[in-house]
């Protein structure tokens, strides 16, 4: 009988294995389960190797209130961070593993997690599962030949320098791709349906404002993608904007996000406020003793790192108050990021 099992081993997870061991939980009592070979498996895979890990990402404010911490730093220097951070507190996490089902007990503060590989018993349930790992596609059907010249990121594939890529999206992953692929050497549009970026954190925001006034990077505003068909091997794109002429390309790269795992969260009793997960106190769900923490507590917005760190630390108060016998407020300052 666990006191926590976490669900995801990403910062969010993380961080709230070690608010748990700073608060007084054993290491023997607190389990982390991942269905992905590694843990922060999506920062490894979708971020680029030399783009900064930034603190106050999507605007969120950089303050951290718990037990880790996070100043700008590099992919490395982060994920180095993260790896300190299992080691150092003893936290164990079951790699390859992937959550099927998570009954809760009437009767009692109790769950079982069902796994591809067992079942766990554990009085608290936190969901740290990100956004990020299975990325928004578009409503227009992609042409199956194309596969390999549509991408979700730009690190499944190794462009060579000089390659026209279209970048689709307005958002901080749409920046940072834009970046990433100019110091790559391609040439660089980017397409986003509306006339500002709004949505961009103020790094991202100026990075690419000063792409598109060096001519490195041709921003479409207020353009829409209506369909893209096989030109020769290549994407064709028809914009929908009036008087916009088709334009062939080499690659295209969406950056529309990530999707909320909805009907995982639906299946394990976990009700919906429109498009979000409902969280109350603390990122309790309506479900008693099972948390929401990291980018599925945030909203439509998405979360950052600190935003998963804080969240951990929030939902640790509520479970030391109503579930377990320890104290968040007997864990020590956090030991601060490279």
């Amino acid at each position: 009988m666990y006191d926590m099992i976490i669900i995801g081993a990403g910062p969010a997870g993380i961080s709230m294995a070690t608010e748990a061991r700073a608060a007084g939980v054993p290491s023997a009592n607190l389990l982390i389960l991942e269905k992905a070979v590694e843990h922060s498996f999506s920062i490894k895979k979708y971020y680029p190797d030399n783009k900064l890990v930034t603190a106050n990402y999507k605007g969120f404010e950089a303050v951290c209130t718990g037990v880790m911490t996070l100043v700008d730093s590099s992919k490395h220097e982060t994920i180095s961070y993260l790896d300190r951070t299992i080691s150092e507190n003893a936290i164990t996490v079951r790699y390859e593993e992937t959550v099927f089902k998570i009954h809760k007990y009437p009767d009692q503060q109790k769950f079982t997690i069902t796994t591809d590989k067992g079942s766990y018993d554990t009085v608290v349930v936190v969901i740290a599962i990100g956004i990020l790992g299975k990325p928004n596609k578009p409503e227009y059907r992609l042409p199956a030949s194309l596969k390999d010249r549509i991408l979700y990121d730009v690190t499944t594939t190794d462009l060579s320098a000089g390659e026209d890529v279209l970048v689709v999206g307005g958002g901080d992953s749409a920046s940072e791709y834009c970046q990433y692929l100019v110091q790559k050497g391609n040439r660089v549009t980017l397409s986003y349906r509306r006339d500002d970026f709004s949505r961009m954190n103020h790094i991202n925001r100026q990075s690419i404002l000063a792409l598109a006034e060096r001519g490195q990077v041709e921003v479409l505003y207020s353009s829409k993608v209506a369909a893209v068909t096989d030109a020769g091997g290549k994407p064709a794109v028809l914009f929908s904007s009036p008087g916009a002429a088709p334009r062939r390309f080499d690659y295209i790269l969406y950056a529309l996000g990530g999707t909320t795992p909805r009907n995982f969260l639906k299946t394990i009793g976990i009700e919906f406020d429109g498009e979000d997960p409902y969280v109350r106190e603390a990122h309790e769900t309506n479900v008693k003793g099972m948390f929401l923490i990291g980018d599925l507590s945030a909203g439509t917005k998405g979360g950052s790192i600190i935003w998963a760190f804080n969240s951990a630390n929030t939902a640790m108060r509520r479970i030391c108050r109503e579930y377990l016998r320890c104290n968040p407020d007997n864990a020590p300052p956090g030991p601060g990021s490279p």
